[in-house]
């Protein structure tokens, strides 16, 4: 349980310095760019999927990885716990989908409500972020919003 607790906070720290690197990225670098208001909100969409694209997949490894390296519990349900099936989980349970075809059993449980809390959060920050995205490129005065 203890190697559970640990890979949890480690995936909330690397999952969030991830986040904020794209997103400082993000706020940079698209000031720059050279298209239209409107498409750099296209920009901070697929940038801010592909952050969380990457963070249930970091998910997802770490899942396998205590699963069949470390025995620390299993995924029950069709497939069991293949590596499709530990980053399908992850998927569900980051975006807090939960479609319940898969179930984690033994301590990776923990792992599960975590992942749920902290996609929740990084989610989030995400619309916060488009949110603030969209109110700088599309604000009124933009020579940008006339196209």
């Amino acid at each position: 349980m203890l190697f559970v607790i640990f890979s949890c906070l480690l995936l909330i720290a690397l999952t969030t310095l991830a986040h904020f690197e794209v997103l400082s990225s993000l706020n940079t670098r698209l000031p720059a760019l050279r298209i239209p208001g409107r498409s750099k909100l296209l920009v901070v969409i697929f940038a801010a999927f592909v952050a969380h694209a990457l963070e249930i997949a970091l998910y997802g490894f770490v899942l396998f990885g205590l699963v069949h390296l470390f025995d620390v519990g299993s995924l029950s349900g069709l497939g069991g716990s293949s590596l499709e099936n530990c980053l399908y989980f992850s998927a569900e349970t980051y975006s807090s989908l939960g479609f319940g075809d898969l179930i984690p059993n033994g301590p990776i449980r923990l792992l599960a409500g975590v992942e749920a809390l902290n996609g929740l959060l990084l989610i989030g920050w995400s619309a916060s972020y488009a949110y603030l995205a969209m109110e700088r490129f599309w604000g009124r005065g933009n020579q940008d919003d006339e196209s």
